[in-house]
């Protein structure tokens, strides 16, 4: 009896990853109907527990290229924030940052809409940081662009 709890229990977590596997696939209805179909079954549920481990073993091959350049670019907005900061950087600062700013505890945890948030947030803080100090810098002595030759238009 305890042997078949443990089946179940393996069973409905399997099920739980491959609907969270498909979803992050984007996989529609129809589409998860064919898997269940191609073996056999006509819902999920009945798909075999061996089955249902291949099935999100290759449904997981599809769905990691994605969060892996995700995850590159992630790393890559942070520390370029870092450098326009003249902060030291390395890998494990990143990632931490990373951890910190989503309250996760494992970066391969962060899921790709929450690395995408960080992406945007550290690459618009970039690009702010770098338009203040273009405003803030003093310019050479070329005249202001609105001004022709420097004289205000009436003053010759």
């Amino acid at each position: 009896m305890a042997e078949n709890k443990t089946m179940d229990s393996i069973h409905r977590g399997l099920l739980k990853k491959y609907h969270t596997l498909c979803s992050r696939l984007g996989l529609t209805e129809d589409e998860k109907r064919a898997i269940a179909q191609s073996y056999g079954v006509e819902s999920s549920r009945d798909i075999d527990t061996h089955d249902l481990v291949d099935i999100c073993a290759k449904l997981s091959a599809k769905a990691e290229p994605e969060l892996t350049a995700l995850r590159r670019r992630a790393m890559a907005s942070i520390g370029a924030y870092l450098r326009s900061e003249g902060k030291a950087e390395n890998a494990s600062i990143i990632k931490g940052i990373a951890l910190r700013a989503t309250g996760y505890a494992a970066f391969h945890d962060i899921p790709k809409e929450r690395l995408r948030n960080l992406i945007y947030l550290f690459n618009k803080r970039v690009a702010d940081a770098q338009s203040v100090q273009d405003l803030t810098q003093p310019e050479s002595a070329a005249p202001p662009p609105n001004i022709p030759n420097g004289f205000l238009i009436g003053d010759a």
